[in-house]
């Protein structure tokens, strides 16, 4: 993270147990924590790639030891599993708990979020769908691993639902106390203005004392800041500039037997009507309205039909700012607002993974179409680690109970 934010990572060399969770980020940044030793076993389900998993580990500064790990998609366990070691089962977690041979390991905390597409707007469907209910599996393993904390992550639309209070109510059955809250990935130091619910629970205390936790970055337009919910000397909220500005432009369409981050900075091969499009909306913030108003031989005609819904359709990113939610198609951008702020093309997959706060030293696997599924699916890892910090600081309070 940037110096401004790092300078108040100061000197805490007691072992005593932190006090909030402002404290744990700075023992975190300073690096202490990887030196005191205490270590805590974790469980990542419906993991993906291993974002929230890459949070809670040393890259960030944590402590967490991964023990094991499930997701449906092969590609995606094999990517965590390059990153994390070979603890990553592959498969379909309801059939995994109904294996009589299927033995969970013991852990301090289970993280992960239950595939959110039965909850989210995009899903038309989502009434009835079966995928709502795969928070009951996630809870099944917290109880056989014997966790002390959990942390499930999902869309906004969670907050509030039936499903939501029918998890809150099983986990309260289970000796949990719970804490939910909408968090901003741009609060918590990813360039991306992404939007997650998350659930806390803990069995020892109430996580609500700690959640949410407090912001690190604060918006550069909002001008009454409650300090409180803030760090101590928060910087800006970091931008697309921040993030990709160092790139040079994307050579070749696929990805590429080079170092990183040149070997997931590729780029596409447009149509010729692509590119007339591209061009025809040459200054950052503009979209899908500009590109009618400037050309509309070039619009789509459903686009020139469509009078509501998103505008960020065909829309160019702004330097100075962050990105919008990174989805598994960033890399169309009639899909939303994915177009270089300067350049005319969309997003590579590097460019992807930075805003999602991925470090250039995560090693993807498979296809750029399983990639950039990874990639989008994830939870931004600086988000993760933020939500780290709180469960460290449950644990660390529970283990110094007498």
């Amino acid at each position: 993270m940037e110096a401004s934010l790092k300078q108040f990572a100061g000197a805490n060399r007691s072992n005593r147990t932190p006090i909030d969770d402002e404290e744990v980020l700075r023992l975190r940044l300073s690096g202490q924590l990887l030196r005191t030793g205490k270590a805590f076993r974790l469980i990542d389900l419906f993991a993906g790639a291993g974002g929230m998993t890459a949070g809670f580990t040393s890259t960030f500064g944590h402590t967490f030891v991964p023990v094991w790990a499930n997701d449906f998609n092969r590609w995606a366990a094999d990517t965590y599993g390059a990153n994390f070691g070979p603890h990553c089962t592959s498969g379909d977690i309801v059939d995994i708990l109904e294996d009589p041979r299927t033995v969970i390991p013991q852990a301090d905390v289970v993280i992960g979020g239950p595939p959110c597409q039965g909850f989210s707007l995009l899903n038309k469907f989502r009434d009835g769908d079966p995928r709502k209910q795969l928070w009951r599996p996630y809870l099944e393993v917290v109880e056989r691993s014997g966790a002390t904390v959990f942390i499930m992550e999902n869309v906004p639309q969670l907050l509030g639902s039936p499903e939501h209070e029918a998890i809150a109510e099983k986990a309260r059955s289970l000796g949990f106390e719970i804490a939910s809250s909408l968090l901003c990935a741009a609060d918590y130091g990813v360039p991306q203005t992404r939007k997650r619910a998350f659930i806390v629970g803990c069995r020892s205390e109430n996580p609500g004392a700690f959640v949410p936790p407090r912001k690190t970055h604060r918006n550069p337009r909002q001008r009454q800041l409650q300090l409180l919910d803030y760090v101590d000397g928060a910087p800006l909220w970091r931008t697309v500039r921040d993030a990709i500005s160092d790139l040079p432009p994307p050579e070749e369409i696929g990805v590429r037997n080079i170092a990183s981050p040149l070997d997931l900075h590729f780029g596409r091969s447009p149509t010729l009507t692509s590119l007339k499009r591209y061009r025809a909306i040459p200054e950052e913030g503009m979209n899908r309205v500009d590109l009618l108003r400037r050309a509309p031989e070039l619009t789509p005609a459903c686009w020139v039909r469509k009078k509501s819904g998103g505008t960020d359709l065909f829309g160019r990113l702004w330097w100075d700012r962050p990105a919008f939610t990174i989805r598994t198609e960033f890399f169309k951008p009639e899909k939303g607002r994915y177009l270089h702020p300067v350049q005319d093309r969309p997003l590579t997959h590097r460019e992807a993974a930075r805003l999602q706060s991925f470090p250039d030293s995560f090693r993807f696997t498979g296809t750029k179409i399983e990639i950039a599924r990874q990639i989008g699916n994830a939870v931004p890892p600086l988000l993760a680690a933020r939500m780290a910090d709180v469960a460290y600081l449950l644990l660390a309070r529970h283990s110094a109970q007498p």
